[in-house]
């Protein structure tokens, strides 16, 4: 019998990488880039390329800003928590004075970047999404109700509003439209996570619905938001964003995530919770590629 090989520690780099939560910030990179390309008729020009590409990294920036600026605020909770104690600050890796410069210039660079570079609304949206995230989720919500992770979904809702006003100016319709699905979209994805993960919030002392409520309730509401989920996603396409091709996909993949939904609440199980919380990702990622494709083709 082999002994179990302990994994090779981080180097610096690789700690402050791990501090941006990269693979969260890319979908908000990718949510936020769903927005801009929505936000151009056909194809973009050379200077919409250049434009959005500006504005991906910014969005970036502020984004792995607020994700580090969250690990620190979290590393006593971090560090009782399976999931997350392997985190740099959770182990004392970097100390609260590195991960704080850390995320400050981040943000300030990033900020500079959409300012200068994409316009100033972007920037101050960008910006008010980092306090809404770093400082009014993480800070206030999150250890105080149950009920944080609807409130703070705003935040998290907001990537294809920014990609949305960096390509034009302004906040459209089209883009509250997306905010809404995304909003809506959070809860049940990241309740499904906490089900089979209760026992970790339990520990952490986080008010988390399974923890507070139940895991029978937390099944009810993840149930009840997956059937108004779908009725948002259709609204592209009774708006006029979208075609057929969209709508075809928003249907299938809606019934399919509330299937998920009604199998959980049925008869529970922490696999079962698992693939609900996967097919969420799939759903949004798939749901957002169909508007592109239906975007280009329509």
């Amino acid at each position: 019998m082999t002994a179990a090989i302990a994994p090779l520690p981080m180097t610096a780099w690789q700690q402050y990488y791990a501090l941006t939560k990269p693979r969260v910030v890319q979908l908000i990179v990718f949510c936020a880039l769903i927005g801009m390309v929505l936000a151009v008729p056909g194809v973009p020009s050379g200077a919409e390329l250049k434009l959005g590409l500006w504005a991906c990294i910014g969005i970036w920036l502020v984004a792995g800003a607020a994700a580090a600026f969250n690990c620190l605020v979290e590393k006593t909770i971090d560090a009782k928590m399976k999931r997350t104690a392997w985190r740099p600050t959770a182990k004392g890796e970097l100390s609260d004075r590195q991960a704080l410069l850390f995320s400050g210039v981040l943000c300030a660079v990033g900020s500079a970047v959409l300012y200068v570079l994409v316009n100033p609304l972007t920037m101050w949206l960008t910006f008010a999404t980092f306090v809404g995230y770093a400082v009014i989720y993480t800070v206030i919500l999150k250890p105080l109700t149950p009920q944080n992770i609807v409130i703070g979904g705003a935040s998290g809702a907001m990537p294809p509003v920014l990609g949305w006003a960096a390509m034009t100016g302004q906040v459209g319709p089209e883009a509250l439209i997306l905010f809404l699905i995304i909003f809506l979209w959070t809860p049940p994805h990241f309740w499904a996570l906490a089900l089979y993960r209760v026992e970790d919030y339990r520990k952490s002392g986080l008010p988390m619905l399974p923890v507070t409520h139940g895991n029978e309730f937390t099944r009810l509401q993840i149930l009840l938001y997956t059937v108004v989920l779908m009725a948002s996603c259709l609204m592209p396409f009774v708006y006029g964003m979208s075609s057929w091709l969209y709508l075809a996909a928003a249907v299938v993949l809606s019934i399919g995530f509330i299937g998920y939904a009604v199998a959980l609440y049925r008869a529970y199980s922490d696999e079962l919770a698992r693939k609900t919380f996967r097919f969420s990702l799939v759903h949004l990622s798939a749901l957002f590629a169909a508007l592109l494709l239906d975007h280009y083709l329509f």
